[in-house]
């Protein structure tokens, strides 16, 4: 049998991690001997003990070893690009990106620099800085490969195809063995349109390299476009002769097959890659990848129901089939298939958390509950259904049971902070207000970043009108956590609301109800604060606006009262 197919995409990668001009040079370190022998006073002292620190893994004593020799010697600008790479490699992308603009400053056509430079920016989405250093490097030293290729696709990712193609056209005329610039070219022909050319490019990027992947499914996907039939079953064929192990093209054939109503052929190749995936796990994760994530939930049901004929029992493939008719919203189909996974399944956790929920989505709750039940007597020890159980308790309002499951949740896992999490809106919602502060507390306190609990507390303190300045700080860092979260800044704009900011309280509202425009509660907010300001007219309308939404007649009331007293109407 001949070798599989390379994965071009894992072959750029490789490229591009080990690029031509190596981020260290090739040092022979001395012996401890040798390092003794070499005088303190030394830049080079202190370069090799940062050397054998950075072998170590010690990177911040590699760092301060570095400082000293360039001390030592602060116009060595090798020394200063081997610090600014320490920094890369502790995460330091700042210092790292100060030490690189130095060195550009005073030697502007450093290729490593640039190129160093340039993947920094390119890290850090400074897209345009990156693609400037770049063009630098290429100008500079046509024989850069990589750089070419890291280029090209920048300029792609910006929709920049014309610039794209002229990168990739100088790189196959530097390097003209370069199958991936062939291959790039064809994508970029086919994205404009032009068949004949992409075509060309992709036979040439095969005539290069015969066993690379993409080639085969760009020119299939190149074939569908311009309906050649007859051309897409040969060349799946072929690939499929090459290594009949291949999944995304039986499967792509398969579904293939079913659409032009060649279903025994289909049948087959659905068959065999079903019996494949009790034993071969990545043929379950390409259907995933091929149309689950891509969302084209039909296609994935055919693929799904043909290889189940392969094996009916498989709980993975029932999973997965049962996430794609919940997407279909096809609930009784998702509730079979749910329901058919096994509990020795790696995914019968999340099975049982999809029936509970589409118990509750039919507004059966009791329901929920008494199957989660059953569910906690298999697997007494999992804390997270019992976080679900209690939530369900919750939604009925039946608090105190909510409370007992919660807390047994935690005898199980005391530092979970979603049970903590949960528990706390449980004290919230039955009018336990410091209890709920408490459990808020432990939840900050055992991840200080949680946004959800900080700006929890934060709004909590807010409506109670105490600790308005600790409010006001827990707020803002959620928000800096979240910071396009219109929740978050609805709670920011009303702690201003509670301290008489009314002009900064306005701000954060007017920006929360553009992030959620349909929330009652922040549009009501919004009109509070109008009406502080005195804009009576705006006050109105937010408030009306806020009425249409809310559902329960005790939370209409008071908001009835408002627009009563603004309108002099009754309702």
């Amino acid at each position: 049998m001949k070798a599989s197919y390379l994965n071009l995409t894992i072959v750029i990668m490789v490229i591009l991690l080990f690029p031509r001009c190596s981020y260290y040079k090739n040092i022979t370190l001395p012996g401890k001997e040798q390092v003794a022998s070499i005088k303190p006073e030394s830049h080079y002292y202190y370069f090799t003990e940062s050397q054998l620190e950075r072998k170590k893994g010690n990177l911040d004593k590699a760092v301060e070893h570095l400082n000293k020799a360039i001390e030592i010697d602060p116009e060595s600008l090798y020394l200063q690009r081997e610090l600014a790479i320490l920094y890369l490699q502790l995460k330091d992308n700042d210092k790292a990106l100060n030490i690189f603009e130095k060195i550009l400053e005073k030697t502007p056509d450093n290729v490593l620099a640039l190129i160093l430079y340039g993947k920094l920016k390119q890290g850090l989405k400074q897209v345009d800085d990156a693609i400037a250093a770049y063009e630098k490097v290429v100008s500079i030293d046509p024989k850069q490969e990589n750089i070419f290729l890291l280029l090209g696709d920048l300029y792609m990712q910006e929709g920049k195809l014309g610039k794209a193609l002229k990168t990739y056209k100088q790189l196959i005329q530097n390097f003209p063995g370069s199958y991936a610039g062939h291959f790039f070219i064809g994508k970029i022909y086919a994205a404009q349109g032009k068949a004949v050319e992409a075509e060309n490019e992709f036979q040439k990027t095969l005539l290069l390299n015969p066993n690379l992947e993409e080639p085969h499914f760009e020119l299939i996907k190149l074939f569908k476009t311009l309906g050649k039939e007859k051309k897409i079953i040969q060349l799946y064929q072929k690939v499929l002769k090459e290594d009949p192990k291949n999944i995304r093209a039986a499967m792509e054939l398969g579904y293939y097959y079913h659409k032009k109503g060649m279903k025994e052929d289909a049948e087959k190749l659905f068959i065999d890659l079903g019996t494949r995936s009790l034993t071969q796990k990545e043929v379950v994760r390409k259907v995933i990848q091929l149309y689950l994530d891509p969302k084209n939930y039909d296609a994935a049901i055919v693929v799904l129901e043909g290889m189940l004929n392969g094996a009916p029992d498989s709980s993975d493939l029932h999973f997965v089939a049962g996430i794609a008719f919940d997407e279909k919203k096809n609930k009784d189909k998702a509730f079979v298939h749910f329901n058919k996974v096994m509990p020795d399944s790696k995914f019968y956790k999340e099975a049982a958390v999809n029936i509970a929920f589409l118990y509750q989505e039919q507004g059966k709750i009791e329901e929920a509950i008494n199957y989660l039940k059953d569910v906690i007597k298999k697997l007494p020890d999992n804390p997270e259904f019992l976080l679900y159980l209690g939530s369900f308790y919750e939604e009925k309002e039946e608090f105190e049971k909510a409370e007992n499951v919660l807390i047994k949740g935690l005898e199980i896992d005391s530092e979970n902070t979603k049970l903590h999490f949960r528990l706390g809106v449980v004290y919230d919602k039955w009018d336990r207000k410091e209890a709920s502060i408490e459990a808020m507390k432990t939840v900050i306190s055992l991840d200080p970043l949680n946004a959800n609990a900080l700006n929890y507390l934060g709004y909590t303190y807010a409506e109670l009108g105490k600790n308005l300045d600790e409010a006001e700080r827990l707020i803002k860092a959620a928000l800096k956590q979240k910071p396009d979260d219109g929740y978050i800044t609805d709670s920011l704009g009303w702690v201003y609301y509670k301290k008489g900011l009314f002009i900064k309280a306005l701000k954060y509202l007017k920006k929360a109800v553009n992030l959620v425009p349909d929330d009652p509660i922040i549009l009501e907010h919004l009109g509070d604060v109008y009406l502080k300001v005195s804009d009576k007219k705006k006050a109105l309308q937010f408030y009306k606006r806020s009425l249409l939404k809310k559902e329960k007649d005790k939370d209409k009331a008071d908001l009835e009262k408002k627009i009563q007293e603004l309108t002099g109407k009754k309702f």
